[in-house]
Formats: structure tokens, sequence, C-alpha cells
């Protein structure tokens, strides 16, 4: 029951400032996500002995965010930018001997949010917000029927170390899934692209959006932890909802670019 709560009072603020403001206002709910998601990161990081400068590794995943929505040639110099920078803390660190894994797993951290959800503003201030709401569309389905289905006939382990509830059958469900909302849906959001590229984006989102599900899975077995956090009653973390989405937006965002 708070599982279901939860979404209801997450989804129409998610859905409602991605149908119903302008794109502006989709970054600044996409910056407040980053930021949340970051913590968590950071978290699970210095549980695997790693650490993150506090105000300039997040700040550069923001930086991220927000050159895709002011313009794709900004994204390159923010991100050597941050290469620079985060270096540079890192040598100021009193930790030498770990500096190349703090200095990776800060840029990393940059990267992994701040590229994926930039991807997703990117899409929501050039694509519209039908092409949007298609990504999220099929993540949020593929998710829930992989859940089910997995729960309703899944018998074989899908990565028994990783995350041992995920089963072959219920990535099959949720491929299923996945095509048949971007084949429909993208009649809708997407009518210039023809019904087999759709369902092969469909196929190609379910797969990478399952990789980036087991992804977060390892981090968090690594980390000892269930979670990434208990800020979402029902749910755990905010990574632990968007995942899926930091894998697909991006891949997304290349594929609406390629089938232009």
């Amino acid at each position: 029951m708070t599982r279901v709560l939860s979404a209801l009072v997450l989804l129409p603020v998610v859905l409602g400032t991605l149908w119903y403001l302008p794109p502006i206002a989709t970054l600044v709910l996409a910056e407040l996500v980053v930021v949340l998601a970051f913590a968590e990161y950071a978290s699970l990081a210095e549980r695997l002995g790693l650490r993150l400068p506090k105000l300039v590794a997040p700040s550069a995943a923001v930086a991220l965010c927000a050159a895709f929505y002011i313009g794709p040639s900004l994204v390159a110099i923010v991100l050597m930018t941050a290469t620079v920078g985060l270096g540079m803390m890192g040598l100021a660190g009193p930790r030498p001997t770990a500096l190349l894994g703090d200095v990776s797993a800060s840029l990393f951290g940059a990267i992994y949010l701040g590229v994926s959800l930039g991807s997703l503003v990117a899409v929501r201030s050039d694509d519209g917000r039908a092409a949007a709401l298609l990504l999220l569309a099929t993540v949020m389905v593929s998710d829930t029927v992989q859940y089910y289905g997995g729960r309703a006939v899944g018998r074989t382990p899908l990565a028994p170390v990783v995350s041992p509830k995920k089963t072959v059958e219920g990535a099959v469900c949720g491929l299923l899934g996945g095509i048949l909302v971007m084949s429909v849906g993208g009649s809708w959001a997407l009518p210039e692209v023809g019904v087999v590229v759709r369902a092969l984006m469909g196929a190609a989102l379910v797969g990478v959006g399952i990789a980036g599900d087991l992804f977060e899975s390892q981090l968090k077995r690594a980390a000892g932890l269930k979670d990434a956090s208990g800020l979402i009653p029902g749910h755990g973390g905010v990574l632990d909802r968007i995942d899926a989405l930091l894998f697909t937006a991006p891949v997304y965002y290349v594929l609406l670019r390629i089938a232009a």
C-alpha cells in the first residue's frame, strides 16, 4: 500500500511537469533529482571506500544536466571543465593513494546522473513532451510488467548473484511490454518513425534499462545495502526509481537523433 501511495503522489508531479509546464520546468525537476540521487550515489561510494568532493562533484552533475538544455555544444565544455576540476580537487585531497578511485568515481557520478537526466531534458526540449512521455511510459510499463510477470511466471534467475529476484521470464515480459508501448504509443508521439524502427527502439530501451537496473543493484550489493536510501516510502531511494531511466535516456536521445 505504501508503494502505491508514494506512486500516486510522485507520478502526477512528474507527468504534470513534463506535460503541462514549459521545458525549463523539466530541467528544474531533473536538477532536483540529480542532487538527491547524487547524495545517494556519494553515500554508496563512501561505503566502498571512496570519497567524493561534496560540492564540486554534484555541481559537475548539475552543470552537465543544464548543458543539455542550453545546447549540446556546451556539454563537451562542461565535461572537460569537470574533468580538470575534479582532478585538481583530487590532488588537493589528503588521500594520494586513493586519488584515481576518488576522481574516477566523482567524474563517473557526474556523467551517470548529469548526462542521463540531461538527455531526458533535451528530449523534452528538442523533441517535445510527447516524445519524452513515451520514454517514461516505456520504462515504467516495462519495469511494472517485469515485476509482476516475474512474480507470476518467473522461474529462471536472470542474474542470481546481482539481483536474485529478477528472472528471465520477467525480462521477456518486460521486453514485450516495452516493444508494445513504443510501437503503439510511438504512432502518436513519433509518427515520423516507422513501426518496425519503433519496435526495435523499444527492444533496445528495455535491454539497456535492465542493464541499468542490474548496474545499480551491483552498486548496492557491493556497498552492502538493499536500497540506495529510504527517501521514497515503499520504493527505496531516488536511484532505485530511476536506475533504468539513467541508461535508457541517453540511448533514446541518440536513437531519436539517428531516426531524425
